[in-house]
């Protein structure tokens, strides 16, 4: 039985003529039913009686929404907002002076307790209590065990991960001290969001997939327009018009860069032009997903500077057979620390130096949590959304990306997908079909590609025909 390292050996890749699958516009971006927002509901109260916890605070602000956004349907775009949940089911919306309208519409029923405090600077705070007085007067913290949910799982060796918060201090400090004086605690829950083996967000139904897919496929379309138009004389800013659509946000900031990036600490597109041997990378990302593609601009080896010739050997084959082992050896049941050994088995570190999580969820944002790291006994569950996320680093030579995103599902939900949603399962079945006939990558049933691009890998290009292939043995 050959080993992985000579199934994906190197001499197993080459720079082939190969078809792009057409994106097909998709204007029917998927709602989440009123049937998501309940399972969703109930999947938190479940998870709170499961953990002992009587009452959580769920906080937002336009950067960190998401598990707000989860339950409610919406964020509180420049404000700061929180949702009380008691176990019993009842909920609270604090909310500030620019969206209090919103209570309305919030996909779980809540009462409405102004707070100006989380308004902007200078706006009426025509209030005659404190932050403390107005949380207390809406909440019994009657020997509660509280649970304060922000946006980061913190998985510290030194610390206690439970007394850890990434919330406003000023939030944080009246929580603590309000339990404390009713006999109860406060402690970070945001592991019932997103912790492993557990996590509520950290799997998905057939309506949640269709939904995210559209932002999953949205960033692929947008990515490969840009390398599409890549050419000697266009600048950053040009091609980056690009990598927004619709108006649909970003969950990333997004990148078109060409030659030498960060000059002047600038991370946005310049104005800057496109030259024979740049190095360029673009990257964008809606909810549900993200991708990214890097390369050189020429068309062919013997246009790369001369002391990178060999980039094709020395970088962008080995990640790219990384890829390809990553997308085949993917399944449901194995641990997070299985695909992780399987990455540093073809690519090894000590070699090409990454050093971030070999792939990770995703969900509203780019990056939800990872169950990709050493030892990880983290399981792969029918639901999870994944993304390819391996970053070589190999001094003096560009990058070489070709993120993007898969769902994992059983047959039941593959089943429930295709019944519920015939069109997104007829483009999962025309990419998975392009990438086993096209790219030669055997995925096993369970993989669902988000994108069209799943597999693609175009390093040098000027040259739109040509990508990597695997050549199976």
């Amino acid at each position: 039985m050959k080993s992985l390292k000579e199934i994906y050996h190197h001499k197993n890749f080459s720079l082939r003529k190969v078809r792009y699958l057409e994106p097909v516009f998709n204007n029917r971006p998927a709602i989440l039913s009123d049937e998501t927002f309940r399972e969703r509901k109930n999947k938190l109260l479940q998870a709170m009686k499961d953990n002992g916890v009587d009452l959580v605070f769920v906080y937002a602000d336009r950067e960190h929404g998401a598990n707000f956004e989860y339950l409610t349907g919406f964020i509180p775009r420049f404000e700061e907002a929180m949702l009380a949940i008691a176990s019993t089911g009842e909920a609270i919306l604090f909310l500030g002076n620019e969206n209090v309208k919103m209570a309305p519409h919030s996909r779980m029923k809540a009462q409405l307790v102004h707070v100006p405090y989380f308004s902007l600077p200078n706006q009426p705070m025509e209030n005659d209590r404190s932050l403390r007085d107005i949380i207390s007067d809406a909440i019994d913290f009657r020997g509660k065990t509280i649970g304060i949910i922000g946006w980061k799982v913190f998985t510290s060796h030194f610390e206690d991960n439970r007394q850890l918060f990434d919330v406003p201090y000023f939030i944080v400090d009246i929580l603590q001290r309000l339990a404390k004086e009713h006999g109860g605690e406060a402690m970070n829950a945001s592991t019932l969001f997103m912790g492993e083996n557990g996590g509520i967000r950290t799997t998905n139904n057939a309506n949640e997939i269709e939904h995210y897919e559209y932002g999953s496929s949205l960033a692929s379309d947008c990515v490969l327009d840009v390398l599409n138009q890549v050419e000697i004389g266009k600048t950053e800013m040009e091609l980056a018009s690009s990598l927004s659509a619709f108006g649909q946000p970003h969950n990333v900031t997004a990148i078109c860069a060409t030659g030498d990036r960060f000059t002047n600490a600038v991370i946005y597109p310049r104005n800057k032009a496109v030259q024979l041997g740049d190095k360029f990378s673009a990257t964008t990302g809606f909810k549900g997903g993200l991708a990214s593609r890097s390369g050189y601009v020429v068309n062919n080896t013997e246009e790369l500077p001369a002391d990178v010739q060999d980039y094709l050997e020395r970088a962008a084959i080995p990640y790219y057979a990384a890829v390809v082992a990553w997308l085949e050896q993917i399944k449901i049941g194995m641990k997070g620390g299985e695909l992780y050994e399987i990455i540093e088995e073809v690519l090894p570190k000590e070699d090409y130096h990454w050093h971030l999580n070999p792939g990770h969820l995703t969900a509203d944002e780019e990056w939800l949590s990872s169950p990709v790291y050493p030892q990880s006994s983290t399981e792969l569950k029918s639901g999870m959304l994944l993304q390819i996320d391996i970053i070589p680093s190999v001094q003096g030579y560009a990058g070489a990306s070709a993120e993007t995103g898969i769902a994992l599902a059983d047959e039941q939900l593959r089943e429930e997908i295709r019944e519920n949603s015939p069109e997104l399962w007829e483009r999962i079945l025309k990419r998975r079909d392009y990438i086993e006939k096209e790219l030669h990558i055997r995925l096993h049933p369970e993989v669902l590609p988000l994108s069209d691009t799943v597999g693609y890998c175009r390093p040098y290009l000027l040259n739109k025909e040509s990508a990597l292939l695997f050549h199976r043995e």
